[in-house]
């Protein structure tokens, strides 16, 4: 069997997990990671590896894996794309979902190449349980309740702010799909905290949401990266009212986004060429094996 070649690009805490879940996986083989540094000051675990600056110094890549702040996704997706290399990625804005899939979809089309965005766990694994409440029960109201715990995309976008040395964001589920954000930061010499907090709060990751900003000493001491949802939908079923499901799971945040994102990476060689969600892409393709073996077991 033809294993399939995916290069990481960006090593943070995501990069790092993802590349576990890619070396765990029967049907990969990493192709390279690229880093903005390269191969300098490279971490151990990467020493096997080919470590490049730009994934064109890497050969017969499948699939890129973006473990990249949301905000460079589309730049890094749409250049990868047109050198005929599918990609996947964790998009966390859910309000610019559409507007990405309609951006890549032409770029991925235009090459011959396969894009599955928001392929995170939410969004992507809790958009698909959704999807499927909802199929089952049409009518109604489903409620996403996330955390406690450490939010990736809010963190990172707490560190692009002027300012900030350090920086962690939780969230904090206060019922029926509201949510709390608990910022913890340390700032930079010479900088004003009243300034960096009105900044934090006025970002479009947190300006819909209660939000508490907070100095702290050292940040490390208070990471962790558990999360979690709950997730909820109350409805009917043709015409029987009071159909309630529960589903729940406690996680590593970036643990889970990896391995989601190497099961969509899979998923990418199954696909027409286009831009697709994880809610478009049949789930038996994220699976590896034979197919029908999986249908026997599973269903």
């Amino acid at each position: 069997m033809k294993k399939i070649r995916a290069a990481v690009v960006g090593y943070g805490n995501i990069g790092h997990y993802t590349l576990q879940a890619l070396e765990a996986a029967p049907d990969f083989e990493v192709a390279g990671i690229v880093r903005r540094k390269g191969a300098e000051n490279c971490p151990e675990e990467l020493k096997k590896y080919d470590v490049v600056k730009d994934i064109r110094e890497l050969k017969d890549v499948d699939v890129a894996v973006l473990a990249t702040p949301t905000r460079s996704v589309e730049a890094y997706a749409k250049d990868i794309l047109s050198l005929g290399i599918n990609t996947v990625d964790s998009f966390d804005i859910h309000t610019q979902i559409v507007d990405l899939r309609r951006s890549l979809d032409a770029v991925a089309k235009e090459h011959g190449a396969v894009s599955i965005i928001s392929a995170g766990w939410d969004p992507g694994s809790d958009s698909v349980v959704r999807t499927l409440l909802q199929a089952i029960a049409p009518k109604g109201i489903t409620y996403t309740n996330f955390g406690p715990g450490m939010s990736m995309g809010h963190t990172v976008a707490v560190k692009a702010v002027e300012g900030v040395k350090k920086a962690l964001s939780m969230t904090i589920p206060t019922g029926q799909g509201i949510h709390r954000r608990m910022v913890y930061i340390e700032i930079e010499d010479g900088y004003d905290f009243d300034k960096v907090a009105a900044a934090i709060k006025a970002d479009p990751y947190f300006a819909s949401d209660e939000t508490h900003v907070n100095l702290v000493p050292s940040v490390d001491d208070v990471i962790d990266m558990g999360h979690g949802v709950h997730l909820t939908r109350k409805g009917v079923s043709g015409t029987t009212q009071n159909q309630l499901f529960d589903f729940v799971m406690r996680i590593n945040n970036p643990a889970l986004t990896g391995q989601v994102l190497v099961c969509v990476a899979r998923a990418t060689m199954q696909q027409r060429p286009g831009c697709y969600t994880m809610v478009e892409v049949p789930v038996i393709d994220l699976l590896p094996g034979d197919r029908e073996e999986n249908i026997k077991h599973l269903v």
